[in-house]
């Protein structure tokens, strides 16, 4: 079964590996935020940081989301630097998934080596490609 954005997740992830090779683990999600976005610039990847995303229920505007990175209008990518990812981490990805209507979220864990990377999919796609 083919996945979903799996060319752009691919170049992701390698400018991911690259960056966690200069550096290597133990820095602040942050740093590694930064510097994934250097790293897309070069390789030609469009990206948006910090995008503000309105948050409604029942008419009323709650706030924004503000995912660390939304990647080719496509994938939402988020740092981390975790000892693991866990279910509160998959959560918080679904929860942006349905409040921007993208299909496909990939979590980074600078943390640990070799980088951690998990695909959190919206879960009317699960069924669909993996």
């Amino acid at each position: 079964m083919e996945l979903i954005h799996k060319d752009l997740t691919g170049q992701i992830i390698a400018a991911a590996i690259s960056i966690q090779n200069e550096l290597k683990p133990g820095l602040s999600e942050k740093i590694y935020e930064k510097a994934l976005c250097i790293e897309l610039t070069e390789r030609g990847i469009s990206y948006e940081q910090q995008t503000k995303f309105e948050v409604f229920y029942k008419g009323q505007n709650l706030g924004y989301l503000i995912p660390d990175l939304v990647v080719d209008k496509k994938i939402i990518v988020d740092t981390k630097c975790v000892d693991s990812f866990n279910p509160t981490h998959d959560a918080q990805m679904l929860g942006y998934l349905n409040i921007t209507g993208l299909s496909l979220a990939l979590l980074l864990n600078f943390k640990i080596w070799p980088l951690g990377k998990r695909r959190i999919l919206r879960p009317e796609f699960n069924n669909l490609q993996h």
